[in-house]
Order: C-alpha cells, then sequence, then structure tokens
C-alpha cells in the first residue's frame, strides 16, 4: 500500500468530499472548510480544512460563530498532517476541548479475506430491528462501559433511512449480547469505515473481535470497496496492526460547546 497516495485519497473522497450522514443533513463548503451540519439530533462538525497560519484563526471563528447561532456543540475532526501544524493548539485557545486522540488506520479489504473460524460459542448476528439494536447497544455498553443511547438513535435512524449504508452487527453467547459492531459504507468511494467494534471484558482474547472484522471484510468486498478503514484507540491500534492495518494519521476530536 502506498501510504501517502491512500492519504491523499481519503481525504479527497471522505472529507473534502464528504457526504451527509442523512437524508436530512448537509454538508457546506465556506471559507476553506468543509462541514457536516446535521438533522435532528444528527452530528455536526468540520471535516476537512485548507488553512494555513494568515486564515485560521478567522475561520475557527466563523465555524464557533455558525454553530453557536444554531444553539449546537460541533467537533473539529482534527488529522495529524492538518495545516497549519498548530492547528490543535489554535482549536484549543478558541476554546475547544481535545478528546482521546486517535488513530487512522486502513487496511486492504482482501488482507482480511481469510479463513477466520467463529470463536467457539459465539455466533455473529446481523441487526435489522429494534430488538437488535437493543442487543448490540447491551454488547456495546458492556465493552465500552458507558451509556449507548448515541448507538442506539444512531442504528435506528440509518436502518430507517438509509439501510443499505450500514451493516449492524452483534455476536451472541447464547442469547447473551458479548460484542457488536457495524460497518458503515460511502457510496462512490472505495472505503468502507469499520465502527464501534467492542467486546466485554470477559470474552476478549477469544477471537471475537477478529471475527467480526473478518465478517464485515466480506461484505465489503462483496459490494466492491476496496479498503476498510478504523479509528483506532490505543487499544485497538495493536490488534490492528497485527492484522496488516497501516497507521497512516492520527485523528483528534476538538469538540466546542457554546
Amino acid at each position: 500500500m502506498d501510504h501517502a497516495a491512500v492519504l491523499a485519497l481519503y481525504d479527497r473522497d471522505m472529507r473534502e468530499g464528504a457526504r451527509p450522514e442523512s437524508s436530512d443533513a448537509r454538508i457546506e463548503r465556506t471559507g476553506g472548510v468543509v462541514r457536516h451540519v446535521g438533522g435532528e439530533g444528527g452530528w455536526n462538525g468540520v471535516l476537512w480544512s485548507d488553512l494555513d497560519d494568515a486564515d485560521a484563526d478567522a475561520a475557527i471563528a466563523a465555524q464557533v460563530a455558525f454553530f453557536a447561532a444554531r444553539g449546537a456543540e460541533f467537533e473539529w475532526k482534527h488529522y495529524g498532517h492538518d495545516r497549519p501544524a498548530d492547528l490543535g493548539r489554535r482549536l484549543s485557545e478558541a476554546g475547544f476541548t481535545a478528546e482521546p486522540e486517535e488513530t487512522l488506520m486502513i487496511g486492504e479489504t482482501s488482507d482480511q479475506l481469510i479463513d477466520v473460524p467463529q470463536p467457539q460459542g459465539v455466533r455473529i448476528e446481523r441487526v435489522t430491528d429494534g430488538a437488535g439494536v437493543e442487543l448490540m447497544v447491551a454488547a456495546n455498553e458492556r465493552a465500552f462501559g458507558h451509556d449507548g443511547s448515541f448507538l442506539r438513535d444512531l442504528v435506528l435512524a440509518r436502518l430507517a433511512a438509509d439501510p443499505d449504508t450500514i451493516v449492524a452487527l452483534v455476536a451472541l453467547a447464547g442469547d447473551e449480547p458479548v460484542s457488536s459492531a457495524r460497518l458503515e459504507f460511502v457510496p462512490g468511494t472505495r472505503f468502507a469505515g469499520l465502527w464501534g467494534g467492542g467486546t466485554a471484558p470477559e470474552w476478549r482474547g477469544r477471537g471475537v473481535y477478529r471475527a467480526l472484522i473478518a465478517h464485515r471484510a466480506r461484505i465489503a468486498a462483496e459490494r466492491g470497496y476496496r479498503y476498510l478503514q478504523v479509528d483506532a484507540s490505543d487499544e485497538s491500534r495493536p490488534i490492528l496492526e497485527r492484522l496488516g492495518f497501516a497507521a497512516l494519521t492520527t485523528t483528534t476530536p476538538y469538540i466546542y460547546t457554546p
């Protein structure tokens, strides 16, 4: 994989050329910034920017004013290679709060199409209705230890409005939800996103996480997607590196609350 070329493709297709996440959301391009304006209860944020030392502070102030006028919290999704080099510092000084840094990791779908054995006693099921979403949320709460309301709202909304752009999965041991994950598609690009993968602590180390990656890779390959993209935490990065994913840059959510 040519890391520089793939990162440039990612910037072009997934950030500068981003699509709205729902039918009532929109993408706006203004003043060297691409922003996502969410619909009812949707995500608001800056996805891409082309700034320099001379115009960065004015662009940041303009986005703060825009979202503040809507009374909306928003995220500036900052990548390690964004310019100017001190953009993160400028965001902090403008009142943003940095959340934990993650790593943008990319893998080739073909590299994940191997025969991964199903973990003993565990089956992976597709989530298609409210009951399945509740199982998925329960697994997510066990894995990450926080409230899963956002995941519930997101998956239910996507299944209702854009079912072809999401695959939601839950791993069950008997009737017990032990892991969950989702696969998101951006039509017209070569990237499929791996999101939300997490396993209950007592089930880690048994291959459940790996099986969910392979399961999603097969679906992505069937739909013609070449690359798998992950915003990896410090805990998942080593696992993904062992599976052949490459770390291309860092990504840090900067949050502004009016």
